[in-house]
Order: structure tokens, then sequence, then C-alpha cells
């Protein structure tokens, strides 16, 4: 059995056009051929020439008697014969032989022979005869030319025939090369874009017919394949359609499902708000009879029941707290993962609720962090039920949203009550440092005045009294500034309002002149620094209205390359190297802790009667992002 030879689009036309261009090239030769005898020939002719007047001028230097001249004649016309005879490729020079051009020549060399005998080497002296001779060597010359043009004009004649040929080959050449290049390309091509076109029209069933073997063949076949896929497609469109209808359909319902979970754990602060909402949500999503919500102990001994929905009171009454183990649900050997629970097809367990309720499937979903099982949540449902891999990915996923969000109220109510620690923390301190030293004294002062009134004394006594109120005077202007430290809020990114509000404040209770000057520009403080800066502030203006009896204050602000803060007052000052007061030796303490507590630094410079100089200076922070206006990232300002 034979198999079929298939010829390709390029081996047909190389077949077509190897003849035309082999004939195309062998003509080329024969032309340049031809064409280089002829330029051969026209030399030679040229050279011949060139001989007959050689001849007339040795002929005229026999006559006039010059030997010198005539030997250096006759040595060139036979250099130049012999040049004819053997050619000169060089110009190039060749005669073209035939047996005519043989003979003739044979005759001229042969007269030359007979010339050169009588008149160059024999020295004949009849002048008369000369002329005769030398016309008839030159007679033999011109015939011997006459059939080298002879010869050449056939040559011509065959060039103009090459030519033609050329010609003729080239116009069938052409003619071949267009009909089949219409026949195996144009051809094919016009069937296929007819093919196109019905299908653009709408007819799918249009197909091109398979003609050939080469490259439109498989064109055509891959053609009829794609327009049969395709009229498959348009058969199949409305179900496909409704196919992906349904699937957007179902993952728009994920993505709604999500995005309520997630708007609920947004807004939720409170565990029961959040634990309510999401047994509601999850309830339809999930298209359950009845949802239930346990939280398990570090130990997952035991399951509470934070919410439920759908559950009969005797059955939420009943499981409010239930130990691993005594039903389906919080078993302690259950494997990882999402678990569908058949009821009546497993074995009983010691709680029968969930069966006395007529339910039929519980499909339970743990909540794990971090690996942690933390609870789980329960669907109920009065039917068999089964859960598809997407709608258990679902579920799994919003458990985890839910598990995230308790766990982030659990982490804000431990970080609320730290707060709440740190600043009972920091009230206790401002009260020991400033109020109960007060207080001290003042124990002291009524000791002081049992004293006096014992031995009825009564300077000393008023004396004391005056210390008293004197005291009772300082307790509560400390009193009172520790409630506007206590009040003071962040609500700007800029903090020097707080600081003019600061000063404002100091002027209204001491009557003190402030200055306030701010240069330069530089990132905005954090707000727990903020409220630490005018916390020290308020202090260094409260030693200088306690001690200092100064008529002005002024207030330095450099913010690059590092905040720099620097109060100076004109008072009396004190001798900073012994400490000065007690009362400013605390403060000095208190604002030191401050400064320690944001990384800053406090120098104090003062000498009796030239003032005092406090000065804080703050470690430059690198350069961030503006935060943003949120209320814990406002700048500070006392309330």
């Amino acid at each position: 059995m034979t198999s079929q030879r298939h010829w390709n689009l390029g081996a047909k036309l190389a077949l077509v056009a190897v003849p035309f261009m082999l004939l195309a090239v062998m003509t080329i030769g024969v032309t340049l051929w031809v064409s280089w005898q002829l330029e051969g020939g026209a030399a030679a002719v040229n050279e011949a020439g060139r001989m007959r007047m050689q001849a007339y001028r040795m002929s005229l230097s026999i006559s006039t008697g010059q030997p010198q001249r005539l030997r250096l004649q006759a040595m060139e016309f036979a250099r130049g014969l012999e040049t004819l005879r053997v050619g000169d490729p060089e110009r190039p020079l060749f005669v073209p032989w035939d047996d005519t051009v043989r003979a003739r020549y044979a005759t001229v060399q042969r007269e030359w022979g007979e010339y050169r005998e009588r008149w160059i080497t024999g020295g004949a002296s009849d002048m008369r005869s000369l002329q005769e001779e030398t016309g008839r060597f030159v007679a033999a010359i011109d015939t011997w030319v006459q059939s080298i043009e002879a010869h050449m004009s056939r040559w011509t004649a065959l060039l103009h025939l090459a030519q033609l040929f050329t010609m003729a080959l080239a116009v069938v050449g052409t003619m071949v090369l267009v009909y089949v290049g219409y026949l195996f390309v144009l051809e094919p091509l016009g069937l296929l874009k007819q093919a196109i076109g019905r299908i653009q029209g709408g007819d799918f069933s249009a197909r091109v017919n398979r003609v050939s073997s080469d490259e439109f063949g498989t064109l055509a076949d891959g053609f009829n394949g794609m327009a049969a896929h395709v009229q498959s497609m348009y058969l199949t469109l409305e179900a496909r359609v409704a196919e992906k209808t349904a699937e957007l359909q179902e993952k728009r319902e994920r993505l709604e499902a999500l995005y309520s979970v997630t708007s609920l754990v947004a807004k939720s602060s409170q565990l029961q708000e959040l634990t309510n909402g999401f047994v509601q949500r999850l309830r339809n999503i999930a298209h359950a009879d009845a949802v239930a919500l346990r939280w398990s102990d570090e130990t997952n001994a035991r399951y509470l029941m934070l919410a439920s929905e759908g559950l009969p009171a005797s059955m939420i009454e009943a499981e409010h707290c239930v130990h691993a183990g005594d039903c389906h649900c919080g078993a302690v050997d259950a494997p990882p993962g999402l678990r569908v629970i058949p009821i009546r097809t497993m074995a009983p367990a010691r709680m029968q609720h969930c069966h006395a309720a007529g339910f039929e499937t519980i499909v339970s979903i743990p909540i794990r962090l971090h690996d942690r099982l933390m609870g789980e949540v329960d669907l109920f449902f009065h039917a068999l039920h089964g859960v598809s891999p997407s709608d258990r990915s679902l579920l799994e996923a919003l458990t985890a949203h839910l598990a995230a969000a308790m766990e982030n109220i659990r982490l804000h109510a431990l970080e609320r009550e730290s707060a709440v620690a740190q600043e009972r923390g920091f009230i206790a301190r401002e009260l020991h440092d400033s109020i109960a030293q007060s207080l001290a004294f003042l124990k002291i002062q009524v000791q002081l005045m049992k004293d006096a009134l014992a031995r009825q004394d009564p300077a000393q006594a008023q004396a004391v009294l005056q210390e008293i109120d004197t005291g009772v005077r300082e307790s509560y202007a400390d009193v009172r500034e520790l409630l506007v430290h206590f009040r003071t809020r962040t609500n700007a990114e800029d903090i020097e309002p707080a600081l003019k509000t600061t000063l404002r404040k100091f002027e209204l209770q001491s009557h003190v002149t402030t200055h306030l000057h701010i240069e330069g520009n530089g990132m905005p403080l954090a707000p727990d620094e903020q409220v630490q800066v005018l916390h020290i502030v308020q202090e260094a203006l409260s030693n200088v209205r306690k001690h200092a009896q100064a008529r002005q204050v002024w207030l330095d602000v450099r913010q690059r390359p590092g905040w720099r803060f620097e109060i100076r007052d004109d008072g009396h000052g004190f001798d900073s190297a012994s400490g000065g007061h007690d009362e400013t030796h605390v403060g000095m303490r208190i604002m030191r802790e401050r400064a320690e507590r944001i990384g800053g630094e406090l120098e104090v410079h003062s000498s009796p009667g030239r003032g005092t100089s406090v000065i804080l200076s703050l470690p430059a922070a690198p350069v961030s992002p503006p935060r943003s206006g949120t209320a814990a990232n406002r700048a500070a300002v006392p309330a």
C-alpha cells in the first residue's frame, strides 16, 4: 500500500518556479558568454585595423630609406600578429576562430612572411612594385578582418535570439506564476473569506472544502473546527449564560455575607451585640433552622452558649453550659474543621435535646484563632443537609472573622483596664507628690496648734493658724492645678494653640506677663508626647507662680532639628547647686520623670537674683508621614 505524498505550498510554488529560474539562468549565461565573445572579437578587429595602418607605415619607411625605424615597425607588427593568434585576456582580446578565419589568418601570415623577406630583411630596391605588394598584403588583412566580422555577426544574431528568448521566458513565467498563485493562494483565500462572511452573517454552519493538502488545507481544517466550536457554543450559549449567572449570584451572596459580617465586626463594641448579630446573620446566610454559638474555656472542657437563634427555650435552658463529650457538639476527639452530624444515624449521646426538638442534621464549625480552639458555631436543620465546598469555605471564613472580632473585644477590654490602672497610678503619684505632702504639713501644723492651745499661747496659736491657712490655700491651688492637668486632651496636630491657652490661664491666675516664641518647622509631636510636654510646662509655670515672684515669663520653642522647650522667668532665682526649696525640688523631680517617660532630657539653670530657666529637649524623630486627624492624634489643648 503506497502512501499519498502531500506537498506543502512552498514545495508547489518552488516546483513551478525552479524550471523557469533554471532556464533564465541558462539564458543569462549564454547571453554573457556571447557578449564576452563579441567583446573579444571587437578588440581583435581593432587590432587588425591597426595592423593595416602599420603596413602602410612600413611601406613609407621602406620608400624613404629609414631602416632603423622599419625594423622597429616590423617587430611591432610581428608582436601584434602573435597577439591576435594567442589572444590577450587582459583587454580582453581574442579572435573568434573558425575554419575560414584560420585559413585567412594563415594567408596573412604567409603574405607577411613574403613581405618581410623581400622588403625588410632582403632589402629590395625596386620601388615600383612596393606599392602593389603592400596593397596585396593589406587586402589579405582586410579579407581576414571581414571573416572575423562575419563570424561576429553570427554571434550577434545568437545574442539577439537569447535576449528574445529571455523576454519570452519572463512573460511566460510571469503568467504561469500568476496563474499558480491564483490557483494555490488566491482561490483558497477567497473560499475562506466567503466562509468568514457567512459566519459574520450568523450562518455558523459555513464550512470550507479541503481542496488541497498544503497549508491552506490545514487552515481549512482549523477553520472548520473553529466554526464547529463556535456553532456548539452558540447553541449552548443560553445554558452557559444561566450557569455563569448562577455562579455570579453565588459569589454576590458570598460577598454580601462577608460584607454583612465584616460590617457587624467593625460596628460592634460589646460581646453580646456581636454574638447576637452574628447568629442572626449566619442563620440567614446558611438558611438554617436554628443557630447556637458556644464559647469554650481554656481547657475546652465546657462550652457556654453565648447566643442562639431559632432554638426552643427548653433547649437553650438545658444546654446553657455543655460539658465536652455530653453531646455530639463539643466532642473532644472531633477532627478539625467543619463537621456534618446526622443526628438519627449516629450513636445516641447523653443529651437528646436536638432529637427531641426535631432536628435531623447539625453542622458544627469550630471557632479557632491561631490554632487555638475558642468555641464552635452549630447550625441546626430539620432535614438532612449537606455542605458544598464553597459553603464550607464561606462558613469557616465567617467564623474566623468572629474569632478575630471577639479577641479584639477582649484585647480592647484589657487595654481599657490597663489604661484605667495607668491613670489611677498617675493620679496617685500626682496626689502623693503634691496634695499628700501639703496634708502632711497641715497635720504637723494641727499638732502644733493643739500644743499652743494646751499651753494657752495665743501668739503661737495665731502663727500656727496663719500657717494652716496658707497651707490650705496652697492645697486648694494644687487641687485646681491637678484638675487642669487631668483634663488635658489632644485636639489638633499643632501644639501651639495648647501652649497659648496654658500661658493665658497662667496670666489670669498669677498676673504675670508671658511671651511665646516659636521657630522652625518640624514633624508634629505624638499625642502622648504633647500631653507630657504640657504637663512639664504647667509644672514649671506652677513653680514660677509659687516661688519665683517674677514679673515676666518667656516660653521659647524650637522645632528643628529636635523639639526644644525653654521656660524662662525674671524672678529672684535660687542656687541650683543646692537644690532650692523643697517643693521646687519635688516639682523638678516630677518634671524629670515626665521627660524620661517620652525619652527627653530636662535641664534647670538658676542663680540668685537672675531668674530660672527650665529646658526640655526631645530627640529628633525620624521622618514619617503625617498622621490622620483622628481623635487619638490631636495636639494638646488644655480643657
